[in-house]
């Protein structure tokens, strides 16, 4: 995890808008279409020297019932390949977010769904992960930053956590509740890691994150970049938030199981 306070002056820069406001109407999202009035699509830039790619439109797609958040080679520009992020234009608060995804495999690749506001949205940086690095499609990295820092800046709160399965075999379901003194982040309905420590807990309201993207840099956290020849894609069957409060908003949501209320 040594290269995530680098990261976090960095991750999840998008367009500059307006200070973000706490939508506390909860939402399902199936993909049938993709909606645009839910969600921006980064185009036409890239997060810095680190990242290998640019973000690109044509990267971010809707068909089959189904998201597909893209890596492909790039005839033209500065970087080698075009990639995929969208973001919600609004920000959410405290409740349960939860996708059901599945990523593709490769080293030098980092799959993430992930929550992000920011200095963009003239708010402090927090933010809370899940990214599955694609070296190792067998983990994902857990993480939060409050006010740009991961934990209390001497020692992280990234953990990687076992997945049920290889994430490039099969849509595994990542979930975390959000409350003002815990996260609790789960797979596949089964609970993985609490976090409690108040240094570690974000505050401020945040957008819901896709991206997919890669690194030529970044090898002690994401290894060595192995390029792709065709175009790759993490496919999102659903994504959705409930609020602080509610319960069981919808079929095969953890809120739905007991004890997860």
């Amino acid at each position: 995890m040594a290269n995530l306070t680098k990261l976090a002056a960095l991750a999840g820069l998008a367009m500059t808008a307006a200070p973000a406001l706490a939508q506390e109407t909860g939402f399902f999202d199936d993909f049938d279409t993709l909606d645009t009035k839910r969600w921006y699509v980064s185009d036409g830039w890239n997060n810095g020297a680190h990242q290998n790619c640019d973000w690109s439109a044509d990267q971010v797609s809707a068909s089959g019932g189904m998201l597909h958040v893209g890596f492909a080679p790039q005839p033209k520009g500065d970087r080698q390949f075009r990639c995929g992020e969208l973001q919600t234009r609004t920000a959410f608060g405290y409740g349960t977010y939860e996708a059901r995804l599945k990523t593709p495999a490769g080293s030098g690749l980092n799959a993430a769904f992930f929550t992000y506001i920011g200095p963009q949205q003239n708010k402090p940086h927090d933010e809370i992960d899940f990214e599955v690095l694609l070296r190792d499609t067998s983990k994902v990295d857990t993480t939060t930053f409050v006010n740009g820092k991961s934990g209390d800046g001497k020692v992280g709160s990234g953990q990687s956590v076992p997945l049920p399965h290889d994430s490039a075999s099969d849509f595994i379901t990542y979930a975390f509740t959000w409350e003002p003194e815990r996260i609790r982040f789960y797979l596949d309905g089964k609970l993985v890691r609490t976090m409690e420590d108040p240094k570690t807990i974000p505050t401020n309201p945040q957008r819901v994150f896709f991206s997919l993207w890669g690194s030529d840099t970044l090898t002690d956290w994401m290894g060595a970049f192995s390029a792709v020849a065709a175009p790759i894609a993490m496919d999102v069957d659903w994504v959705a938030f409930t609020p602080l409060g509610q319960t069981c908003a919808f079929d095969g949501s953890i809120l739905c199981q007991q004890g997860n209320k």
